[in-house]
């Protein structure tokens, strides 16, 4: 039952994506939902506290689990572990200790070094992940993937800015109008590059891509009007998220 746990807890935390998951093949969802339950529980575990301390505490504990599928030995009893543990190689468990790494940042409010950093953290978060889904699904080239989940991680992040900023959370290396219009570009830029090299990617390794089936309309309307992610007046209404994932899963997702 650990893969239906998954499941269920992607569909609770995480409803759009979810439904993307859900409009990927069926032996693409045995990797995903795994995969991106472990990614709800990196999410949220630095808020589910204001301690500092317990946030690490519960990080460090899923940085051993990956310890322990990396091992190749027994795994602790854990729903999302087990099914984990069930799709996950060594290379899978350290790209994802990455994520982990990466997601210490969310429990303090230090701002990102530079732009770099901030790459960095993007990286991590959100490439991590998803080329990790399209290694397993059978994609050698990571390039394509990583453009693509950068353009992603943007998205979702500017998405979430207005959250994040009352938090007392500084997410952007420049949080300015002028400075949020550059950075969304930028990641369309990267999303135009994963599109142009499209051809590199094997169709079966493709479905991870779904989740970011809402990254290009809500990037060109930050570059549009950057004032909108400070606003929260990005999200997509129900009606065009459904229409662009039913567009993205019928054409593709360089659409």
């Amino acid at each position: 039952m650990s893969f239906e746990a998954c499941a269920a807890l992607v569909e609770k935390a995480d409803p759009e994506r979810f439904r993307a998951i859900m409009a990927a093949p069926v032996g693409a969802r045995r990797i995903l939902f795994p995969l991106y339950a472990f990614n709800v529980e990196i999410i949220r575990a630095p808020w589910l506290t204001k301690e500092p301390m317990i946030a690490e505490m519960r990080l460090q504990w899923w940085r051993d689990a990956l310890e322990e599928i990396k091992a190749g030995g027994r795994v602790r009893k854990h729903e999302v572990v087990d099914a984990l543990a069930e799709v996950l190689d060594a290379a899978g468990a350290e790209a994802l200790d990455a994520t982990i790494a990466a997601r210490r940042w969310d429990i303090y409010s230090d701002p990102f070094a530079d732009q770099a950093d901030f790459d960095g953290y993007i990286q991590a978060t959100s490439g991590a992940p998803m080329i990790t889904a399209a290694r397993l699904l059978g994609n050698a080239a990571q390039t394509v993937v990583a453009d693509f989940a950068y353009a992603s991680g943007v998205a979702n992040l500017l998405r979430a800015l207005p959250v994040l900023l009352d938090r007392q959370r500084q997410p952007l290396p420049d949080a300015s109008a002028d400075g949020i219009a550059s950075l969304a570009q930028r990641a369309l830029l990267r999303l135009d590059a994963a599109r142009a090299a499209r051809r590199d990617l094997p169709q079966q390794a493709s479905a991870p891509l779904l989740l970011g089936h809402a990254a290009r309309p809500v990037l060109q309307n930050a570059a549009k009007d950057p004032d909108a992610a400070l606003q929260a007046r990005l999200e997509l209404t129900p009606l065009r998220q459904s229409l662009r994932l039913a567009h993205v899963a019928l054409r593709g997702w360089w659409v």
